[in-house]
């Protein structure tokens, strides 16, 4: 069968973007949304936590260290004036610890201000005042032992007043200062939220409209489309196979699929055709089946009547020729040489063989035809009733007969499988060894899904070349004379196992005797475990 045409190749080569690519380019452009907004809100909060941090770790500080240098320079002028109108040392005390609290609290400052360089100019303004304020009036004033020789000089007092409110003034340039810097500071904090707002609002809008244009994208490019092909391959699922399938305007790749399947159609359609002509052939051959059924049947009934025949009819004759021979020989022995005695011994024997032959094959043909149908049944059953047919034997003998505790379970007929026990340990026990008592060993094992029965003799054996001609109906290996038989009995046992779905063969590799070994399936879900090991022994007595 020629393929069909590969619409595929004559398809013109499509350009525009594929459904993955359409999701790739809004992927990229949202990704790089996404990573502008972030490194635009991660700059501005960057920004606005240093100038947070540089407002809260030292312009704050640093403007309450100025207060606190303010503060110890007016403790200052506060105990040289006391000490200038009474002339008390004790109103120096405030005066010393001012020096000292103004002495840490610039070195603070210092340290605070290290990054503001115009901050730090204030603060030596007001530090050089200060010096010049110490030097000019306060340190002299404080050297001169008492009252008695402060002097009389008004210019010296003014000069010094002059000189702090000097200072002062510095002061409210420094403070006026650090305010501006705290101004700017939360200034350009309110600046930094403003654009983080602006950048998150913006990010947000750009967001929403692109999840809108994604999902419009989504409608027209693949639920539509899609929604056209799948419309097109129900139709042709449905029956209609002259419907072309098309997906109309979308992606490249969604065309591409509507074409692949377009050319699947047309290949069902070709094969459709050879599936027509193939389904009347069948019809055809089922008719001739069926005609071949019939056939079978009259066969079959054939069959059935040439059974009852075999069983009923032609005994009947064999009967009354070994019964005649019998009186023959009876009546007119005496007139009869050796030679016509022995004559007649094989006319009876002949018939009786043939009557023997007779009844095998009936056996043999009814095995899967007459029986009493397939049940649950343990291996067990059917192997006792057969030990229990063969007990005369047995006890002949003195067998051995070693077997598991327990025999599974399978689905089977059970008077086929008691001829199948009978017929193994019968051949088991006489194919026999002179001078050895016959043992015959059953095991049971459980192997991919199967049941696998084997029994052991060790008796004469079975030569390699002969493993498959022991299982042929009539076929012997040892004359009449030496053992006894029909040659059906393995013939039997094979057509009984492949009746219940399984298979025998012999175990070219047992060195001891005979080993056949036949598979049986599983019944059910919880098969009877079985112990190859443990065994129960049936023994007879030797005569």
């Amino acid at each position: 069968m020629e393929p069909g045409p590969d619409t595929r190749a004559a398809a013109p080569r499509d350009t525009r973007l594929t459904l993955q690519g359409w999701f790739n380019l809004i992927l990229v452009i949202m990704t790089l949304l996404v990573v502008t907004g972030s490194v635009v809100g991660a700059t501005v909060f960057a920004t606005s936590a240093q100038v947070t941090n540089d407002l809260i770790d030292r312009i704050m500080p640093a403007r309450a260290a100025a207060y606190q240098l303010q503060s110890a320079l007016v403790n200052q002028e506060t105990g040289v004036r006391g000490y200038a109108l009474t002339g008390d040392a004790t109103f120096l005390a405030p005066y010393q610890e001012g020096l000292q609290a103004e002495q840490q609290s610039a070195a603070r400052m210092r340290h605070l201000l290290a990054d503001h360089p115009e901050l730090l100019a204030d603060l030596d303004t007001v530090e050089q005042a200060a010096r010049d304020w110490q030097s000019v009036f306060a340190d002299p004033l404080v050297a001169m032992p008492g009252r008695a020789a402060f002097p009389d000089d008004q210019q010296f007092y003014d000069r010094g007043r002059d000189l702090f409110d000097q200072a002062r003034v510095h002061f409210d340039q420094q403070n006026q200062h650090l305010t501006e810097v705290v101004d700017e500071g939360r200034a350009h904090i309110d600046r930094m939220r403003t654009i983080r707002n602006i950048v998150f609002t913006a990010l947000a809008t750009v967001l929403v409209l692109a999840a809108g244009v994604f999902a419009v994208l989504v409608r027209v490019a693949v639920t539509n489309p899609l929604a056209r092909l799948s419309s097109s391959s129900r139709m042709v699922a449905d029956g209609d196979f002259d419907h072309r399938v098309d997906a109309g305007r979308g992606p490249a790749d969604i065309r591409s699929l509507a074409t692949d399947i377009e050319g699947m159609r047309r290949r069902i359609v070709t094969e459709l055709d050879v599936v027509r002509d193939r389904q009347r052939q069948l019809e055809d051959q089922t008719r001739q089946l069926d005609a071949q059924t019939v056939e079978l049947r009259r066969s079959n009934a054939d069959l059935e009547q040439f059974a009852y025949v075999a069983s009923h009819d032609l005994q009947e004759p064999l009967r009354k020729v070994a019964s005649f021979c019998q009186l023959l020989e009876k009546r007119y022995g005496d007139a009869l040489d050796d030679r016509g005695r022995q004559y007649i011994e094989f006319a009876v024997d002949g018939a009786r063989r043939m009557q023997t032959l007779i009844n095998d094959l009936l056996a043999f043909s009814r095995v899967g035809r007459v029986g009493s149908g397939f049940e649950k049944i343990a291996l067990d059953r059917p192997l006792d009733k057969a030990v229990a047919n063969l007990g005369s034997v047995i006890e002949d003998t003195g067998a051995l007969i070693d077997r598991p505790d327990h025999l599974p379970e399978i689905d089977g007929d059970p008077t086929l499988l008691t001829m199948l026990w009978q017929n193994l340990i019968g051949n088991a026990l006489k194919f026999t060894r002179p001078d050895t008592t016959p043992k015959v060993t059953i095991t049971a094992e459980q192997s991919d899904g199967m049941w696998r029965v084997c029994v052991q003799d060790n008796g004469i054996g079975v030569p390699e070349e002969f493993a498959e001609k022991i299982f042929v109906i009539f076929q012997r290996l040892h004359a009449r004379e030496e053992y006894s038989g029909t040659g059906i009995g393995l013939a039997l046992c094979k057509k009984i196992v492949e009746y219940h779905g399984g298979t025998i063969a012999l175990d070219t590799t047992s060195y001891i005797g005979a080993r056949f070994c036949l598979t049986l399936p599983v019944a059910g879900e919880d098969p009877i475990a079985t112990d190859p090991v443990a065994t129960v022994t049936t023994e007879g007595t030797r005569p």
